[in-house]
C-alpha cells in the first residue's frame, strides 16, 4: 500500500472536514462511520473520500490517525451527543440574552469523547464572550470554545440548496472559501441581479468561478465588448460598429453596426476589423 493510499478524508457535523492516515491499513470504504484522533482524545466521523484522489485535497502538516471503524457502542454515544448539543445549543442562546451579547449562536458540536463543546456563532463585530464562557464551563465541566464564523461558514454549517436546485457547493464539497468578485458575473456576461447572483449566505455564489478560467482564455480572442470597429461587411463595404456581445460558446462576437444592423462574425473578422485611435489595425 502506497502512502498516499492510506490518506482518509472525514467529514463532521457542519461539513467540517479534514485528512487522516490510515496507519493500521485497515479496510474502510466511504461511507464508514469512523473514530479518529483529536487534539485531545478522540472524534467521530464519517468517511467522504479515500484513495489517491485526497492527496489533491490535502493541506500542509502531518495528519493524525484513524482509531478504528464505529462500533454500535461509538453509534450510540454520537447519538446521545447529538441530544446534548441541542441542550447546549438552548442554555448557550439563553446565556447569550443574559449578558446582552451582541453574536448569533449558529451551531453546536461535541467532540466524540466529551472532552470539548465548540460554540460557533456569527457577530459583526468582536464581541467579549469571557464571562459567557466560565458560566457554560462551570455548566458542563469540559473544555468550551466559542469561534466566531463568517456567514459562509455559517451557510455551510447550516446548509440547504442553491438556486440550481443541488446541495449548496460549500455544504458538499468546498474545503476553503475563494474569492469571488462581481467582475466575474460580468465576464460570463450574467445579470448583476443580486437576487441572482447571490447564494443563500448572500454572498455572491461560489459557483461564479468555476468557469471563470474557461471565460478569460475564450476573451483573449475577442476585442473587448464596446469596441469601436470598422468591418469589411458580407457586401463588400467597409462600416462603422461597436462588438456589443460575445457568444463563447459559438466563439461569434455581435456587431451592431451604425444603421442599427447587426451581424456576427468570427474572432479572426473581428480582429482585423478592431480600431486603434480610430485607425484599422
Amino acid at each position: 500500500m502506497s502512502k498516499n493510499s492510506k490518506l482518509v478524508e472525514v467529514v463532521f457535523k457542519g461539513e467540517r472536514r479534514a485528512i487522516y492516515r490510515n496507519r493500521n491499513e485497515i479496510d474502510i470504504n466511504e461511507g464508514d462511520t469512523v473514530v479518529v484522533e483529536a487534539e485531545r482524545g478522540e472524534d467521530l466521523g464519517r468517511v467522504s473520500l479515500v484513495g489517491a484522489l485526497v492527496k489533491l485535497k490535502r493541506g500542509k502538516g502531518d495528519a493524525k490517525g484513524i482509531v478504528r471503524i464505529a462500533g454500535e457502542k461509538d453509534l450510540a454515544q454520537h447519538n446521545a451527543n447529538l441530544a446534548k448539543e441541542n441542550d447546549a445549543y438552548t442554555v448557550c442562546r439563553d446565556k447569550i440574552k443574559h449578558y446582552n451579547l451582541d453574536m448569533k449562536l449558529v451551531d453546536v458540536e461535541m467532540q466524540f469523547d466529551g472532552s470539548k463543546i465548540t460554540f460557533y456563532f456569527t457577530a459583526a463585530q468582536r464581541v467579549d464572550f469571557r464571562e459567557l464562557v466560565k458560566d457554560l464551563a462551570s455548566v458542563y465541566r469540559t473544555r468550551i470554545e466559542l469561534r466566531q464564523i463568517g456567514v459562509r461558514d455559517e451557510a455551510k454549517r447550516v446548509s440547504g440548496f442553491g438556486v440550481c436546485g443541488r446541495k449548496q457547493c460549500c455544504s458538499a464539497f468546498l474545503n476553503e472559501f475563494e474569492q469571488i468578485t462581481t467582475q466575474m458575473a460580468k465576464d460570463q456576461e450574467i445579470s448583476l441581479n443580486p437576487a441572482k447572483i447571490s447564494g443563500n449566505c448572500g454572498r455572491l455564489l461560489c459557483c461564479l468561478r468555476y468557469e471563470e478560467e474557461f471565460y478569460r482564455i475564450v476573451f483573449k480572442d475577442f476585442p473587448p465588448i464596446e469596441s469601436k470597429l470598422k468591418i469589411i461587411g458580407k457586401d463588400g463595404k467597409e462600416k462603422d460598429g461597436m462588438l456589443t456581445f460575445i457568444n463563447v460558446f459559438k466563439s461569434l462576437g455581435q456587431v451592431r453596426f451604425a444603421d442599427g444592423t447587426n451581424e456576427w462574425l468570427t474572432t479572426e473578422e473581428l480582429t482585423k476589423g478592431r480600431m486603434n485611435n480610430d485607425k484599422k489595425e
